[in-house]
């Protein structure tokens, strides 16, 4: 079924309040392996919430409307539907009964505040409807189904809408939809997002069940596999080949399978299978990849030490980088960022350290060395590999691209030392 999200506000609009209401519909939407094509926000206007409404309808089979379900006179969310779907209003003697009960529980608890009539609007409801009882607040909410088009009305506030949404909403839409979809998530690093698209273009091609989205983040590509059928497992049969296909495609470069494991998590878990330490020698990036690395529960086992040697004094002070590479190849440079691991290593005491110096900008850049130019060193067991990479964008975008390109340079150190090992 086609579904369509609306959202009913002019503090939206306005960007007095944040929209989390359809960021978790569109969640639960997919789960139910409904066909989300649209959504929409829309102030608290009779005629552009007829408009919208009547487009909603014309295209899709459900719609599903948020906000404007209260008792003022700028709620007006049933009303206009309820008019563009042709049903008339009547009182719902059981939802005046939990409302009157709700407000003598409110004015018992808040005897300061007055209670006014027109609490009771919420109780008049479209004939013939659904209604959905509100345990968290007043405003029921309502189910309208009419010629093959279904109209669902929920409140605003996320701690009524949620709960009434799991209760009411979901168990209704999951008989309508008896199929559900399911994805699960390929991480790969250290590869680009074109390079990913070229080497997976014939799965696209031919894919049809399940399917195939790529989605490139910083210093990373995610795959997205989703397949649709009766239940869970069949969607797990269905994606399983699927995924097995692409980590062969990537191999090590494949360093999650798991919706919530980020590129951080996997460089701390693969130093703790490995029993290996970890230090830092930041510049450029200031501390942002240890930042990262302690987000990770757990990190204390790998991560024994962090320096941030922003000027060349402390390189040379905390790191050891001879005062000749400074003069001679300059702070950014192959050999400094070599000095910079391998000094960390030895001040710190650990398996392996990770360095970097750079130019994040906006200024500082030369016609031999660019802003953007980042240097990394990595020394893992006493071996030490450089790379020079070149970033682009403004000094936060370059210094983000860095750490993520950092994490992923320990990653690759740690496994050709472990394959090394191995063989």
């Amino acid at each position: 079924m086609i579904t369509e999200l609306i959202s009913v506000g002019t503090e939206i609009l306005l960007g007095n309040i944040v929209n989390t209401n359809s960021a978790y519909l569109s969640e639960k939407c997919a789960q139910l392996g409904l066909g989300l094509y649209y959504q929409t926000v829309v102030g608290d206007n009779p005629e552009r919430m007829k408009q919208v409404i009547r487009t909603a309808l014309d295209r899709s089979d459900v719609i599903i409307l948020t906000g404007g379900l209260g008792p003022t006179e700028d709620d007006l969310t049933k009303e206009i539907t309820a008019e563009v779907m042709g049903f008339e209003l009547v009182e719902d003697l059981h939802s005046r009964e939990l409302m009157e009960e709700y407000l003598k529980q409110y004015e018992k608890n808040n005897p300061q505040r007055r209670i006014t009539k027109n609490n009771y609007k919420q109780a008049m409801v479209p004939k013939g409807c659904i209604v959905l009882d509100n345990h968290n607040g007043t405003a029921p909410g309502l189910i309208m189904e009419k010629k093959g088009k279904i109209a669902i009305l929920l409140p605003g506030p996320p701690n009524e809408m949620k709960p009434m949404f799991e209760e009411a909403v979901f168990p209704y839409l999951r008989k309508k939809q008896p199929e559900i979809i399911y994805s699960q998530m390929v991480k790969i690093s250290g590869i680009g997002e074109s390079q990913v698209a070229e080497e997976i273009q014939d799965l696209i091609e031919k894919q049809t069940n399940p399917t195939i989205a790529p989605y490139a983040k910083t210093g990373e590509v995610h795959l997205r596999v989703t397949a649709k059928a009766e239940d869970e497992k069949k969607c797990r049969k269905l994606i399983k080949p699927v995924v097995k296909e692409l980590k062969k495609r990537f191999g090590r470069n494949v360093f999650a399978t798991e919706e919530s494991k980020t590129l951080e998590e996997a460089v701390v878990d693969l130093l703790k299978e490995n029993e290996m330490t970890l230090s830092l020698a930041e510049s450029c990036t200031g501390g942002a990849v240890a930042s990262r690395i302690v987000g990770v529960s757990g990190a204390s086992e790998v991560l024994m030490c962090g320096f941030v040697t922003y000027t060349n004094r402390a390189k040379r002070k905390c790191l050891g980088v001879k005062k000749s590479t400074l003069h001679t190849e300059g702070a950014v440079s192959a050999k400094c960022a070599r000095e910079m691991a391998k000094g960390g290593c030895k001040a710190a005491k650990t398996d392996v350290c990770l360095s970097v110096t750079g130019l994040a900008g906006p200024g500082g850049g030369t016609e031999e060395i660019p802003v953007g130019t980042v240097f990394m060193g990595c020394c893992c067991n006493g071996k030490t590999v450089v790379k020079e990479f070149h970033f682009t964008g403004n000094r936060s975008r370059i210094r983000e691209q860095a750490a993520a390109q950092a994490l992923t340079l320990i990653r690759d150190c740690v496994l050709d030392q472990t394959e090394e090992n191995n063989r």
